[in-house]
């Protein structure tokens, strides 16, 4: 059971793989951070893909075989309070909130072939930009059947897609097809098995082709102002703009470079 991190041509694939259906594991968890840590200080990379192994599940959510320690009351939510640190054993709550507290400093985009559930489908929803999935796709949110609410507010998943669709997954724990996913604007497109990679790749070349600092920038910029007023968020935009603007070279005269009118 693993990560595989790869790196060409400054894209980034990461790609879950623990067959059967590639669920998580504190273990994992920790892998990942590890991995996101990397993806985000790497200079030479600019965009990422993030797929899976196989073709039954892109990630089938957290393992419930993963052996949960006897904790009091008290010890969970300490440990749901305090950060992690090298040497933790593994567990839950484990390093997950570490992964989902990292700043999202570069492009993601999710290649998904087979369900999506439970924390995978957070980690969809709250580290990836662009989404990408097979007809066979599935997604869900299934903890609520099990007495584990949530999950729509900590992705605030009523913000990424209509409210109606939102609540039937939220408050079903029925999943979705890719069809019914695309129409509800979960994902951006619906792409033949053999075209899934290709696809994604020729997604992330098209980014990765712009210069860096104004990916960057609109990364952030997109982030930052989701909870800002329009004049503070349109305050936000313009120091952003001229602060990248400032460090491009200014040689070429401003129609040659038909920049926009601000």
């Amino acid at each position: 059971m693993t990560f595989h991190y790869e790196k060409a041509d400054g894209i980034a694939t990461i790609t879950l793989d623990n067959p059967p259906v590639n669920v998580l594991t504190p273990e994992l968890h920790k892998d990942l951070l590890e991995i996101l840590r990397d993806f985000n200080a790497d200079p030479e990379i600019r965009c990422g893909i993030w797929t899976a192994a196989g073709d039954r599940a892109f990630c089938a959510g957290d393992d419930v075989k993963t052996p949960r320690r006897e904790r009091s009351f008290a010890e969970i939510a300490e440990r749901h309070l305090t950060p992690r640190r090298e040497g933790d054993g593994f567990e839950y709550p484990g390093w997950e909130a570490e992964v989902l507290a990292l700043p999202r400093l570069k492009p993601m985009i999710a290649a998904v072939n087979g369900v999506c559930l439970g924390q995978g489908m957070i980690y969809l929803l709250l580290l990836t930009d662009l989404r990408l999935a097979t007809p066979n796709a599935r997604f869900g949110l299934p903890e609520i059947a099990y007495g584990m609410p949530g999950a729509s507010a900590a992705t605030r998943l009523g913000r990424q897609i209509p409210h109606v669709l939102a609540m039937q997954l939220a408050l079903t724990g029925e999943m979705i097809d890719a069809e019914t996913a695309a129409r509800g604007f979960l994902i951006n497109e619906v792409v033949p098995p053999a075209d899934l990679m290709p696809r994604a790749g020729a997604l992330a070349s098209r980014i990765a082709a712009h210069p860096p600092i104004a990916v960057r920038a609109e990364i952030e910029a997109y982030q930052r102002t989701q909870d800002m007023t329009r004049a503070d968020a349109l305050a936000y935009a313009g120091n952003l703009y001229h602060l990248v603007r400032a460090t491009q070279d200014r040689s070429t005269p401003p129609l040659a470079r038909k920049e926009p009118n601000r």
